[in-house]
């Protein structure tokens, strides 16, 4: 049965990587988890580790595709994927001053794809998978509220062009295929401009070493069941 992340093994590899080819988190995610909107790297701090851990299998096998990560990942063991994706799971990003919503007809195409979605494309609204304003739906969903608009523009594509297969319903695919380029631009902004969701209450991710609970789940905080399947 696989363990539980490490919290402490986790700040290594974020901070200082690992031997073999595993390069720190760090260098591209920022050193609190806040991304690069400038490169395009995802603000990852806070989302869940659920989520994080499958991305991170997703693109050791190829089921997500992408030259940087792609070989850091592969270089990775289960723990190892474990282990970070705790960490950053636990990590209290930085309050980032969210980019203010471009205006006009954009805008108002975003908010009702993102609310209602378009019946004529047979696409449904974000909200019903990624929560209210996309605030996520964990572990499952990743937030897209605050994320950098670079990177949810990217990350369409990758469904779009079928770089990405990590949903097994097909919806992301289909969903990135049936908008046009404008409608995935002004998602991007339009998510981008919202609120990032609660993050955790700061914790000391100084744990003993070798301990494999969360400093909530030793204070004697419950864990969370098994997972639904996710993108």
């Amino acid at each position: 049965m696989p363990t539980a992340g490490n919290l402490q093994a986790g700040h290594q590899i974020a901070t200082n990587g690992a031997p073999g080819g595993v390069a720190a988190c760090a260098s591209c995610h920022g050193a609190q988890g806040e991304g690069n909107a400038a490169a395009g790297f995802p603000r990852i701090a806070g989302q869940s580790a659920y989520y994080l851990g499958k991305q991170l299998t997703a693109y050791a096998d190829g089921t997500r595709q992408n030259a940087v990560m792609g070989p850091i990942a592969k270089a990775m063991s289960a723990q190892q994927k474990r282990d970070v994706s705790a960490y950053y799971a636990e990590l209290k990003g930085p309050v980032l001053t969210a980019p203010a919503a471009p205006p006009g007809a954009g805008a108002t195409r975003a908010l009702q794809l993102a609310t209602v979605g378009d019946s004529a494309k047979r696409v449904q609204a974000c909200s019903n998978c990624h929560g209210p304003g996309g605030i996520g739906e964990p572990p499952a969903y990743p937030f897209l509220a605050g994320q950098h608009a670079s990177y949810l523009t990217a990350a369409m594509a990758a469904w779009k062009n079928g770089t990405r297969k990590t949903d097994p319903s097909g919806q992301m695919p289909h969903i990135a295929m049936a908008l046009s380029d404008a409608d995935i631009q002004a998602l991007s902004a339009f998510f981008s401009a919202r609120p990032p969701p609660p993050q955790p209450a700061a914790k000391d991710i100084s744990v003993p070493a070798g301990s494999l609970l969360k400093p909530a789940e030793a204070a004697g905080g419950a864990t969370q069941g098994a997972p639904p399947a996710s993108r």
